[in-house]
């Protein structure tokens, strides 16, 4: 990965939603974007550009309450970013933006002001964890540049990402007290749900599943982009051609649509496992959750462990049960080292429920637990009930 993935000239495009918005499509039509302002930034490291989408009600009385909203668009291609979907653009793999309103929707409806995140990258780097985790940070710190957008110092900003938007929400609550100090103190929480702690783990856990299995080569692709690797010379023929298929394929292209399909089909033969490359090894122990940092902030997390309804089987060894994509014992793990760390952790296991499923029962328990943080509640914990998990320690170097 580059040194930082950090923003030079961040652009935002800032959107304004009706208060009965119910649809993106309409979100764009309702009134023409306000032009935006172009707020610089100048860190180390290699510059890159990335865009964010700030949505707010046309009538807004207090600014002080901010969503930072991860959308799970799970996506290789930059034509399925949220930006393009909340500029009226359609696309199979952006359908996923337009239905997120129904989740971040409620917030608008009572003026918060959403910031919404290409947070994969321009290049659309998919499961490319720190990076996510980069453009999620300064996508906040832009908006709270921009005069635009006009948001108060005194503003909260919660964090809110379900599956793929769960990656960034987590990876920007474990980096933010490092990497972005100024944007850490208006943070006020973080919820999360179908996370995915250790990309190893879980492609060992998918490989050989009916529906899951094709993700394992798209986030092998995003990967490899966002470090700058090539994994082609560790790829068979059909390898290298599954590849070069889902080099812009979208979640949508992949489900239920590459059953069956193993590491092992996908490399020659001298590479018959994931921990025998060296460059994997190296770089997919760097997207290990939790071994960037600590969040300071307080913890909602949600995990199903019923991926048996997704056809994903819950008896690997070392892995154990999870959502059908995410698995519950790493996420457990996670949780319970913030909590040894002093932090407070609110963690629901959804044990009759899968990944699809799951979301239906942790968006209302999300949004609640956000709201409550904006109200000045204490926030709830229970790690003392969370039950142990599985090993989050590095693989060895081959």
């Amino acid at each position: 990965m580059r040194t930082r993935t950090s923003i030079k000239h961040f652009v935002l495009v800032v959107a304004v939603a009706l208060v009965a918005l119910l649809a993106l499509p309409a979100m764009s039509s309702a009134a023409p974007p306000k032009p935006a302002d172009d707020p610089f930034y100048k860190y180390t490291g290699t510059p890159t550009t990335n865009v964010t989408s700030v949505v707010q009600p046309l009538i807004q009385f207090n600014k002080k309450k901010v969503i930072s909203y991860q959308s799970a668009y799970d996506s290789l291609s930059q034509n399925d970013e949220p930006s393009y979907a909340i500029a009226g653009g359609v696309t199979l793999g952006g359908i996923l933006p337009n239905v997120e309103t129904a989740i971040f929707s409620p917030f608008l409806l009572e003026g918060y002001t959403v910031i919404i995140s290409d947070t994969e990258g321009q290049k659309a780097n998919f499961a490319a964890g720190p990076e996510y985790g980069y453009n999620t940070l300064d996508s906040i710190r832009a908006a709270f540049k921009s005069s635009n957008v006009g948001l108060p110092s005194t503003a909260k900003v919660a964090l809110l990402g379900y599956s793929g938007g769960a990656i960034a929400t987590e990876w920007a609550s474990e980096m933010a007290p490092g990497y972005a100090p100024d944007v850490n103190q208006r943070l006020n929480g973080a919820a999360m749900g179908g996370v995915l702690v250790s990309p190893a783990h879980n492609l060992h856990y998918v490989e050989g599943t009916p529906i899951w299995a094709g993700v394992m080569p798209m986030a092998l692709i995003g990967v490899a982009r966002s470090f700058d690797i090539d994994l082609s010379p560790y790829m068979s023929a059909y390898g290298n051609e599954v590849f070069d298929e889902l080099k812009s394929a979208s979640i949508a292209n992949v489900l239920g649509q590459y059953g069956g399909l193993t590491w092992a089909q996908l490399a020659k033969p001298e590479y018959a496992n994931p921990e025998s490359v060296p460059i994997y090894v190296e770089k997919v122990n760097q997207l290990i959750m939790g071994t960037r940092g600590t969040p300071t902030i307080p913890l909602f997390i949600g995990q199903g462990a019923n991926g048996e309804l997704e056809g994903t089987p819950g008896d690997k060894p070392g892995i154990g049960k999870g959502d059908g994509v995410m698995i519950a014992g790493d996420v457990r793990t996670l949780a319970r080292g913030y909590c040894a760390a002093g932090k407070r952790v609110q963690y629901n296991q959804y044990d009759d429920l899968s990944h699809v499923t799951s979301l239906v029962t942790w968006m209302p328990q999300a949004i609640a637990w956000i709201k409550a943080r904006f109200a000045g509640f204490t926030a709830p914990q229970n790690c003392s009930s969370i039950a142990p998990g599985n090993s989050l320690a590095p693989i060895p170097a081959p």
